[in-house]
C-alpha cells in the first residue's frame, strides 16, 4: 500500500483505490487530504449530532430535527447557498406504511430544466439512529445542493430508536429505493431507475454503506444502488473492532441501543449491521469521507476502504483535517469531489427522445385527472 501525505492547515491521512484491479495485481492507494473548517469541540458536535457523550441517561429526548453541525457555525454544508429559483421541493411524500401504522415519508428536491431522465440520489440523515429529520435546515441544504448538481435528490425519514431497533432503519431506506423505481415515481420525478445512488452522514452513512453492500443481483434493480457516498459513518459495529479502534464508551452505548442489545460486547446483530461484513465484488463504487480527529474513529473509514479494495470494489477515501463530523465537513471542496464522483458513476441528465416526449405530453393531457400533484414548494435560498 502506497500512502502519501499532504499538508494544508492540518495533518490528514487517506487512501483511495484507483479503480478495479486486474486479477493478481494490487491497486495502488493514494492519499487525499481535503481541507475543511475544523468545526467546534468534539463534545459540541457529539451533543448536537445525536452522538451523545458519556451517560446516555442524561441525554434528554429532544426534537428530531437536531443538527449534525455545532451551534450556528457556518461550516460544512452551511457554506452552500441554494439558488433562488430552479429547485422544486415536494415535501412529506409517503413512500410506505409499516405494520404498526408508522407512515414513512420523504422529500424530493427536483432540478429545473428540460424534460430529461435524471440520476437520483437518496439522502440519509444522521443522529445515532435515534434522532434527526429529513427536513432539518442542514439536511434540506443537502437536498438542495444535490438538486443543484442535476440529481433528483430524495431526503428520507426512517424509523428511529427507541421505537425500533435494527434492522428497521435499513429496511425503511431500502424500501425508499424500491419506491423510487416504481413507474409512478419514475414518471412523476423524471428519475432514471437504473441510476440511483445514496449519500448519508453519520448514522446515515452507515445506512448508505449498508445499502451499497447488501443485496444481490444487478445494482440497478430492487433496493440496490449504483454509487455510495458516506460521511463519518460508523461502519464496523462489533465489539472487537470498536475496541481495536479505541472507540469511546458513548459509541458502544449508541451501537447497543441501535442493535437492541444490553451490551455492545454481546450483540449478535453487530455483524449484520456492519457494511464491512457484506462487501463483495458486486458492490457499487464508494466514496468515503472522514475527519482525522472526529468522534467516529478514523480507523472505521480506513478499514472500510481496505475491505472494499480487497474485494476489488472501486473506493475513494477522503480524509479531512480537524474534528468536523458528517455534513459538518461537507464544504465546497468536498462537495465538488462528491458531485464529481456521483456524476462519474451515475451520469448526468439525459434528454428524452422526441417520440417519448410526445407520448408523455399526450399522456399528460389524456390522464390529467390522474397526474401526480405538482411540487408544493420552490426553494428560495
Amino acid at each position: 500500500m502506497q500512502t502519501t501525505r499532504a499538508t494544508d492547515g492540518g495533518a490528514g491521512r487517506g487512501a483511495a483505490p484507483d479503480g478495479r484491479r486486474p486479477a493478481g495485481r494490487r491497486r495502488r492507494w493514494r492519499a487525499l487530504l481535503v481541507t475543511a473548517a475544523a468545526g467546534s469541540a468534539i463534545a459540541a458536535v457529539a451533543a448536537l449530532s445525536g452522538f451523545h457523550l458519556g451517560l446516555r441517561a442524561i441525554d434528554p429526548a429532544g426534537p428530531n430535527d437536531v443538527s449534525e453541525l455545532p451551534g450556528d457555525a457556518i461550516t460544512g454544508i452551511r457554506t452552500f447557498t441554494p439558488p433562488a429559483t430552479g429547485i422544486a421541493i415536494d415535501e412529506d411524500v409517503e413512500y410506505g406504511t409499516r405494520a404498526d401504522g408508522t407512515l414513512l415519508t420523504l422529500d424530493v428536491c427536483s432540478p429545473a430544466g428540460p424534460d430529461a431522465s435524471r440520476p437520483g440520489v437518496l439522502a440519509i440523515h444522521g443522529g445515532s439512529w435515534a434522532r434527526g429529520d429529513k427536513a432539518s435546515d442542514d439536511w434540506r441544504l443537502v437536498c438542495q445542493w444535490l438538486a443543484s448538481q442535476g440529481f433528483v435528490a430524495v431526503s428520507v425519514n426512517y424509523r428511529l430508536v427507541p421505537d425500533v431497533t435494527f434492522p428497521a432503519a435499513i429496511d425503511d431506506v431500502a424500501l425508499a429505493v424500491e419506491w423510487l423505481r416504481e413507474p409512478e415515481q419514475v414518471e412523476a420525478y423524471g428519475i432514471d431507475p437504473a441510476r440511483i445512488g445514496a449519500l448519508g452522514g453519520s448514522a446515515g452513512g452507515n445506512l448508505a454503506a449498508l445499502l451499497g453492500t447488501t443485496g444481490t443481483g444487478p445494482i440497478d434493480t430492487g433496493s440496490r444502488v449504483a454509487a455510495v457516498a458516506e460521511l463519518s459513518g460508523p461502519i464496523t459495529l462489533d465489539a472487537v473492532s470498536l475496541g481495536a479502534d479505541q472507540a469511546s464508551q458513548w459509541l458502544y452505548g449508541i451501537v447497543a441501543d441501535y442493535l437492541g442489545c444490553e451490551r455492545a460486547s454481546d450483540c449478535p446483530e453487530a455483524d449484520a449491521a456492519s457494511p464491512t461484513s457484506h462487501v463483495d465484488a458486486s458492490d457499487p463504487p464508494v466514496f468515503i469521507a472522514h475527519a482525522d480527529d472526529e468522534i467516529i474513529p478514523l480507523a472505521q473509514a480506513e478499514r472500510f476502504a481496505r475491505t472494499l479494495d480487497e474485494a476489488g470494489v472501486p473506493a475513494e477515501l477522503a480524509v479531512v483535517a480537524g474534528s468536523g463530523h458528517s455534513i459538518g465537513i461537507l464544504d465546497a471542496g468536498l462537495r465538488e469531489r462528491i458531485a464529481a464522483f456521483l456524476h462519474a458513476h451515475l451520469g448526468w441528465a439525459e434528454e428524452l427522445p422526441a417520440e417519448q416526449l410526445a407520448a408523455d405530453d399526450a399522456g399528460s393531457v389524456a390522464h390529467a385527472t390522474d397526474a401526480p400533484a405538482e411540487p408544493d414548494a420552490v426553494a428560495e435560498g
